[in-house]
C-alpha cells in the first residue's frame, strides 16, 4: 500500500499550497513565451506607427510648418526638429540622449525577461511601449541628428511631441499599473494561503 496517499494530512487539501507557492501561473500572468510574443508584437507595432507618422509629416513639409490646424481644439501638427529634450533641455546633446535611450531600453528589457519572475500583461505591454518609443527616438537621433516632433497641444503650453513620446509616457504608466495589480494579487494570494485558526492541525 502506498503510504503517501494515505498519510494523515495529505490529499486534495494539499493542492492549493502548490498554487499559493507560486509554482503555477496565476490569472493575468502569462508564461515567458507568451510574454515574449506580446512584447515583440506591441513593440513592433508601436515602432512602426512612430516611423510611419514621422515619415509622413517629414515627407512634404519643412521644419516650422503647421501641417494641420487645431483638431477638435486639442492639438495641431507642427513640424519641429528637436536636438534636445522637452522644453529645450539638453539642447544639441542628441547623440548622448540617443545612447541614453538605448540604455533605458536595454535595462527595461532586461528587467522584464531576466529579473521579473512572471510579468503580467500590463507590465509586458507597458515596457514594450517604452522600448518602442525609446528606439524610435534613438533612431532619429542617430540617423537625422534630431528627433522629429509634430504633435502640439493648443489648449495648454506644452512641448511638441511625437508617437514615440506617447509610447514612453503611457507605457510607463501602464507598467506601474501592472506592478500595482501584481502586488495586490500577491497579497490576496498570501492572505488566502494563510492558515486560519484551527486549520493545519492534523489528527492527534
Amino acid at each position: 500500500m502506498d503510504e503517501q496517499t494515505n498519510a494523515p494530512g495529505r490529499g486534495p487539501s494539499a493542492e492549493p499550497d502548490v498554487a499559493a507557492s507560486g509554482l503555477e501561473p496565476r490569472p493575468g500572468r502569462p508564461g515567458r513565451a507568451r510574454s515574449a510574443i506580446l512584447f515583440v508584437l506591441v513593440a513592433a507595432a508601436w515602432f512602426a506607427l512612430d516611423v510611419a507618422t514621422k515619415g509622413w509629416v517629414s515627407g512634404g513639409w519643412q521644419e516650422g510648418d503647421v501641417v494641420t490646424g487645431p483638431i477638435l481644439g486639442l492639438v495641431r501638427f507642427h513640424l519641429v526638429h528637436n536636438t534636445g529634450m522637452a522644453w529645450g533641455m539638453f539642447g544639441d546633446s542628441t547623440f548622448a540622449l540617443g545612447v541614453l535611450s538605448l540604455a533605458v531600453c536595454a535595462a527595461a528589457t532586461a528587467y522584464l525577461f531576466a529579473f521579473s519572475k512572471r510579468p503580467n500583461t500590463l507590465e509586458t505591454t507597458g515596457i514594450a511601449l517604452v522600448v518602442a518609443g525609446g528606439l524610435g527616438n534613438a533612431l532619429d537621433r542617430f540617423t537625422l541628428g534630431y528627433v522629429v516632433d509634430f504633435i502640439e497641444p493648443v489648449f495648454i503650453d506644452f512641448p511638441v511631441f511625437n508617437v514615440a513620446d506617447i509610447g514612453v509616457t503611457c507605457g510607463f504608466a501602464i507598467f506601474l499599473a501592472g506592478m500595482a495589480l501584481a502586488w495586490r494579487r500577491e497579497d490576496r494570494a498570501l492572505d488566502a494561503a494563510a492558515p486560519t485558526d484551527g486549520e493545519g492541525a492534523g489528527p492527534r
